[in-house]
């Protein structure tokens, strides 16, 4: 079996689905072409499974926060939910903390729980969900919790689509929104999740100004990523380029054939695979 490393993966099982922690109605799922028969979940056996075809050794499980739950149509994952299935599997999968900000300073808390108790190694945020651009005041206390506890955050960047149609969501975070956070805290690890599209030039240039600014190649078929974003990853980038799936919005198994197919260099590949994900995330197993 190959080792590589998906760091942006979401839990999507049927209990998910029935307790409502996945976000994502039935058009959503069309949208992206997901198969009528996965509608109701995939079980944990399953998934891994699935991780075992595509030769991918660890999956990094968000325990989403997305939105002030005061809000209709926000939701959440709950952090002793991931923290289980990682107790069952410590194997094959680790944690990454939502961040609600709204939450002041039991969220701040809540941070270091997850990451001091449950072993979580990272954080994760959703601009779009709140409405606040990456650089808003409220989040900062956040991104320096992150540096006290050594850990690196990841957070979408780019367009917002409508998982819910009950909750349409405008798009807050272009790349360019990281300059100011990277200045303000250079010892934090920054991931801009989900290539950035359409403004993906945005996000290779914070991550080349940026020793500390990152990007992962998720939520979009590789197929499809834009050229500009492939020669990176080969070249000059590849140091810079982490693999995620955004499971299930894609498979893991086609995630890794479409990236095998781009033809990139072994080094460029063992780096997105595998390699910088133990760079960035300091906390994972060895």
């Amino acid at each position: 079996m190959s080792s590589f490393i998906d760091i942006v993966c979401n839990i999507y099982t049927p209990e998910a689905v029935e307790n409502g922690w996945t976000g994502l109605d039935d058009d959503f799922k069309r949208q992206v072409r997901m198969p009528p028969e996965m509608f109701g979940g995939v079980s944990t056996d399953e998934y891994l499974r699935k991780m075992d075809r595509a030769g991918i050794e660890r999956s990094l499980l968000i325990a989403v926060r997305a939105g002030d739950l005061n809000v209709k149509g926000s939701w959440e994952i709950p952090y002793k939910v991931i923290a289980r299935m990682c107790r069952e599997h410590p194997d094959r999968f680790s944690g990454l903390a939502g961040i609600d900000q709204t939450r002041g300073m039991q969220g701040l808390r809540d941070l270091t729980q997850a990451v001091e108790e449950y072993g979580f190694v990272g954080a994760h945020w959703y601009p779009h969900w709140f409405g606040s651009p990456p650089d808003c005041a409220q989040i900062y206390p956040y991104y320096a919790k992150c540096c006290e506890l050594d850990i690196p955050i990841m957070l979408q960047v780019g367009q917002n689509l409508v998982y819910s149609k009950e909750r349409r969501l405008p798009s807050v975070a272009r790349p360019i929104l990281l300059d100011q956070v990277a200045i303000d805290f250079p010892e934090l690890a920054i991931i801009g999740i989900h290539i950035g599209v359409p403004w993906t030039d945005e996000m290779i240039a914070m991550c080349w100004k940026h020793a500390n600014v990152y990007t992962a190649g998720d939520a979009y078929a590789p197929k499809h990523w834009p050229p500009q974003y492939v020669r990176y990853a080969d070249s000059y980038g590849s140091h810079k380029v982490l693999f995620g799936t955004d499971w299930p919005v894609i498979d893991p198994e086609r995630a890794v054939a479409e990236i095998a197919a781009l033809g990139l260099r072994p080094a460029s590949h063992a780096k997105m695979m595998r390699e910088n994900a133990l760079k960035v995330f300091t906390k994972l197993p060895r």
